[in-house]
C-alpha cells in the first residue's frame, strides 16, 4: 500500500470482510437462478460460495429442504443453472469438472441427491440449458472459448487458459469470425445419449428457447463480436436446418420462449445498454404468420418470461422500484399479478428473476438492505420462506450498514425522480456520496448491499449513500429508458445534481463534502459531472468512459456508443466529441481515483488512463489503479479488498479531513 494511512484503511477493510463473510464460509452467501418442480415440490438455487478471501466465489446447485440449502452433488468445482425435467424426475445441470470456467452439462435422476452423470461434452462453454416441452431433449447454448462476456459479466473472454508459449511472445487478435468467437446450439438427447449440432455455420446464437418439442427460438445475428447483439433479430430453428426471420426491431429483443405446442412465441423488446440487463415490453409473436401483439402488463418491465402451459404466460418485472410477477391469459391477453413487492426479486442478477409451478405459483430470490436474501415460494395464501442465507455475517452488516429509504424529488423540467438514500442512524447533515449505477438502463431497488460492497462499508464509516434511478433507468417503461439515448450526460446530469440539492435542503446532506463513486455508465457519469459542477469533493470512477473517441476504436462495444449518443465520431462537434470528459479536464478541480481493469474489453483501461493524464496535466489531484487480473469491474479477493480500501481511503481524505 502507498502509505500507513492507506495500510490502516487496508486493515479496516479487511476486518470488515472478514466480520461479513467468514462466518458463512463454505455456505451460500447470494442467490441467483431459482427453479422449481411444476408440483412446487421441489426447490433448487445456484449459490455463490466463498472459501476463503481469496480469488472469485465458487457457486454450487442447492435444494431446499426442511428450511436448509443442501448441495444437491459433490465436488468443490463450480455448478449453476439447475433445471427440472418436466416431469421432476431428472435434474439438470451445468458444471465445471472437468476445467475451471468452463461449464458442460450433467444429469441427476432421482430425488436429486448424489454423483451426477456427465452428458457428452460440447466444444465449447455451455451457458445455459432448457429442457423440451416433452422431456425428451436437452437445448444447450454454448459458447466456443473466445467469445466475449458481457460487460455484466465482467467482460473480457472465456479464454484464459494457460500457455506454454514464451512471455516474449506477442497477444494476437484473430479475425472477428474465428471459430472460438461463436455462440452455437446444441441438442441432448438423454435416452440415445447423442449430442448434436442445431445451429448452421454463419448463425450467433445469443440466446434460445424451445417453440414446441421440435423448433427452437433464438435471438441471433450474423456476427458473433458483442457489438451485433444490439441489432440481433428474433429467428425460428428447425431441425432440418432452417431458419427463418420472425422478428427485426429498431431497439433490442431478448428472453424468447416458445409455447410448449409452438403456436406462439414471447420475446421482450427493449431499448439496453448491455447484453443480459433487459426490463422491456412483452410481445407474442404468432410464428406462423408473423402477427406480433404487445401484452399490457400494467406498466411493468417485463425481465423474465416463462410458458405455464399452451395457454398461460408467466413473466416477472419491475415497476417503478418494486418487484412484480403475473401470468397472462394469451387468448384474451390479460394479465394478472401474482405479486408486486418493494422486496428485490432479482437474488444475485440485474432484474426480477423466478420461476413458476403449474398452478402459479412464484419461486425468487428475495432481499432488501434490511433482508439477507431467501429463497420464496409465494402463491395466493402468501409467502413460504423455504430458505434463508442468514448468518452472524449478515448480522454484523445489519448492526452497521445504517438504513436504507425511498427518496424522491424534481428534475429541473419537471419530471420525477427516484432513488434509494442509505444512511447511518443518526441526525444529518452526512457527508454524501452519489452512487452511480452502470447501464445506463439499469435501476436500483431496496437490495442486499445495493449490489455495491461500498455502499455499507460507507454507511458503516459515516457517510451518506444515494444511490438515484435517473432518466434513463429500467422499470418506468420504454420512453423512459430511451429519454438517455441521444442524450448521455444531458438532461440526466441534471437528475443527479438536483436529487443533491434535495437532499442539502432536507438537511440530510453536507453540501461541502459531496463525493462520487459509479462503475460503467456510473464511471462515466462520475467523470462527467466534475466537469460540470465543482460542488464534488472526490470522485471515484470505476471502469469509465472518459473520451467517447478513443472508445469508438478500442471497445467491443463500439458502435453501442455511437447509437446512444446519436454521434459520429469523425464528424466534428457532435455528441461523441462534446460529451467527452477527458475534453473538458481543465474545468475539473475535483480529485479522482481513476480505476480500471486490464482485461476489460467494454471500457478498456486506456479510457481510466485518458482521463487521469489530462487531469494530472491540469494540475488536478488524480491517482490511476489498473487491476491486472481483473476485467469490467473488481470482483476477485484480494483485489476487491485493496480497491475497498482505497476507495475509503479517497473518500476519507478529500471528504472528512478538516
Amino acid at each position: 500500500m502507498a502509505d500507513s494511512e492507506t495500510a490502516a484503511a487496508y486493515r479496516k477493510v479487511a476486518e470488515h470482510l472478514r466480520a461479513l463473510h467468514e462466518p458463512a464460509f463454505g455456505r451460500p452467501q447470494a442467490l441467483r437462478e431459482p427453479h422449481v418442480t411444476r408440483d412446487g415440490g421441489r426447490a433448487v438455487v445456484t449459490g455463490a460460495v466463498l472459501d476463503e478471501l481469496t480469488g472469485l466465489p465458487r457457486t454450487a446447485v442447492y435444494a431446499a429442504v426442511d428450511g436448509e440449502l443442501r448441495a444437491v452433488s459433490a465436488g468443490r468445482e463450480s455448478a449453476r443453472w439447475a433445471r427440472f425435467s418436466p416431469d421432476g424426475g431428472t435434474l439438470a445441470f451445468l458444471a465445471d469438472r472437468r476445467e475451471a470456467g468452463v461449464f458442460q452439462l450433467h444429469l441427476l435422476r432421482g430425488n436429486g441427491f448424489g454423483e451426477a452423470v456427465p452428458a457428452p461434452e460440447a466444444s465449447g462453454n455451455v451457458e445455459y440449458l432448457h429442457w423440451s416441452p416433452d422431456g425428451r431433449r436437452v437445448l444447450l447454448g454454448v459458447s466456443g472459448l473466445g467469445a466475449d462476456r458481457s460487460s455484466g459479466e465482467g467482460s473480457g473472454s472465456y479464454n484464459r487458459r494457460k500457455t506454454e508459449r514464451p512471455s516474449w511472445y506477442p497477444e494476437v487478435e484473430e479475425d472477428a469470425t474465428d471459430d472460438s468467437a461463436w455462440r452455437r446450439l446444441w441438442v441432448y438427447t438423454p435416452a440415445s445419449g447423442r449430442l448434436t449440432r442445431l445451429s448452421p455455420d454463419g448463425l450467433n446464437c445469443w440466446e434460445a428457447g424451445w417453440c414446441g418439442p421440435d423448433q427452437v427460438v433464438a435471438i441471433s445475428s450474423g456476427e458473433p463480436g458483442e457489438d451485433a447483439w444490439y441489432t440481433a433479430r428474433l429467428s425460428l430453428l428447425d431441425f432440418d436446418g432452417q431458419v427463418r426471420k420472425l422478428l427485426d426491431s429498431p431497439v433490442q429483443l431478448a428472453l424468447p420462449a416458445g409455447s410448449p405446442d409452438g403456436s406462439r412465441v414471447a420475446v421482450v423488446e427493449a431499448v439496453c445498454s448491455d447484453r443480459g440487463v433487459v426490463a422491456g415490453d412483452l410481445l407474442l409473436v404468432d410464428p406462423a404468420t408473423g402477427a406480433v401483439r404487445r401484452i399490457d402488463t400494467a406498466r411493468t418491465d417485463v425481465t423474465q418470461v416463462q410458458w405455464l402451459d399452451a395457454d398461460r404466460l408467466g413473466y416477472l418485472g419491475q415497476r417503478r422500484l418494486d418487484s412484480v410477477a403475473g401470468i397472462v391469459d394469451v387468448h384474451g391477453g390479460a394479465a394478472r399479478e401474482v405479486f408486486a413487492t418493494e422486496l428485490s426479486c432479482s437474488g444475485d442478477a440485474f432484474y426480477p428473476t423466478g420461476a413458476f409451478t403449474a398452478d402459479g405459483r412464484v419461486l425468487t430470490v428475495r432481499d432488501s438492505y434490511s433482508l439477507p436474501p431467501q429463497l420464496v415460494l409465494t402463491g395466493e395464501s402468501g409467502d413460504q420462506v423455504l430458505a434463508s442465507t442468514a448468518h452472524p455475517g449478515t448480522d454484523y452488516l445489519l448492526s452497521v450498514a445504517g438504513k436504507a429509504e425511498t427518496v424522491t424529488w424534481t428534475a429541473p423540467d419537471g419530471l420525477d425522480i427516484e432513488g434509494i438514500l442509505c444512511r447511518p442512524e443518526g441526525q444529518g447533515p452526512f457527508p454524501l456520496v452519489v452512487n452511480v449505477h452502470g447501464g445506463p438502463i439499469w435501476a436500483f431497488q431496496n437490495c442486499w448491499s445495493m449490489r455495491y460492497p461500498w455502499v455499507p462499508l460507507l454507511v458503516a464509516q459515516g457517510y451518506a449513500v444515494l444511490n438515484p434511478n435517473p432518466r434513463g433507468s429500467g422499470g418506468r417503461g420504454q420512453e423512459f429508458a430511451a429519454r438517455v439515448v441521444g442524450d448521455m450526460g444531458g438532461a440526466d446530469t441534471h437528475d443527479y445534481l438536483s436529487g443533491i440539492d434535495a437532499l442539502v435542503e432536507r438537511g440530510i446532506a453536507d453540501k461541502d463534502r459531496i463525493g462520487l463513486i459509479g462503475r460503467s455508465y456510473g464511471g462515466f457519469m462520475s467523470s462527467w459531472l466534475v466537469t460540470q459542477d465543482s460542488r464534488f469533493a472526490a470522485a471515484v470512477p470505476i471502469s469509465p468512459v472518459t473520451d467517447w473517441y478513443s472508445q469508438r476504436f478500442t471497445s467491443n462495444i463500439a458502435s453501442w456508443g455511437d447509437r446512444f449518443l446519436d454521434g459520429e465520431p469523425e464528424t466534428p462537434g457532435t455528441l461523441v466529441h462534446t460529451r467527452s470528459p477527458v475534453l473538458y479536464a481543465s474545468k475539473v478541480r475535483t480529485p479522482c481515483l481513476n480505476v480500471a481493469g486490464a482485461l476489460d474489453r467494454a471500457t478498456p483501461s486506456g479510457q481510466a488512463r485518458e482521463f487521469h493524464q489530462a487531469l494530472r496535466a491540469h494540475g488536478v489531484p488524480s491517482a490511476l489503479v489498473v487491476y491486472p487480473e481483473e476485467g469490467h469491474g473488481v470482483r476477485a479477493y484480494p483485489a476487491q479488498t485493496d480497491l475497498l480500501a482505497r476507495i475509503l481511503r479517497w473518500f476519507d481524505r478529500y471528504l472528512l479531513a478538516p
